[in-house]
């Protein structure tokens, strides 16, 4: 079975496009944000700083991942930047992403160092980006949120974050395809990427 890598910033579209990937071949989804952000909660949960990286890492190797919304509230969204960026989460979660697709052989992986770091021989590497208004809007929709000004700002908070950060920066791999969302459906997207398996 191929694994197909889809990274891209907030609000590229790459959940949604990862998912309906996975859907039409047939493979399991990896959300490798969801890890961190399983992470970031449990240390809010915890009283654990986002900057105790060794504190960080111990939560890193006990933490089970939580597919709820709370892992998607505002107070996890602020630190999950910070949490990701310590290398010894980031060594924990690389090997826990690379066990999930090794027991599966295969699967649709997103996040933001997937085709550069944790599976640089990935079959497909995608990394879809869109314009900063475009990724406000749809932030602004998905967490209903009402001041599209604010979303804006906290994205560009995060890209900078992202990719300023020494380990596995947010960047597209060498060999990705990069893919501009912009204006275009969620299906155009994914004939896209599924093309690039033919």
């Amino acid at each position: 079975m191929p694994v197909v890598a889809i990274d891209g910033p907030a609000g590229s579209g790459k959940s949604t496009v990862a998912r309906a990937v996975a859907r039409r071949l047939g493979l399991d989804y990896l959300d490798t944000g969801a890890m961190y952000r399983s992470v970031a909660l449990a240390a809010l949960r915890g009283g654990v700083d986002p900057v105790d990286g060794e504190g960080l890492a111990r939560l890193a190797k006990q933490t089970e991942v939580e597919n709820t919304a709370r892992i998607r509230a505002p107070d996890v969204t602020t630190i999950v930047s910070t949490v990701a960026a310590h290398p010894e989460v980031r060594a924990e979660m690389v090997r826990r992403q690379r066990e999930w697709v090794r027991g599966r052989g295969g699967g649709v992986v997103e996040g933001r160092d997937i085709g550069s770091v944790v599976f640089p021989d990935a079959d497909v590497k995608v990394f879809l980006t869109a314009s900063e208004e475009e990724r406000a809007r749809r932030r602004q929709r998905d967490e209903a949120a009402p001041d599209r000004a604010a979303v804006a700002a906290d994205l560009a908070r995060r890209d900078g974050l992202d990719s300023s950060r020494q380990v596995s920066p947010l960047r597209p791999a060498d060999d990705a395809l990069v893919i501009d969302t912009t204006g275009r459906t969620v299906d155009d997207v994914v004939e896209e990427v599924l093309g690039l398996l033919s």
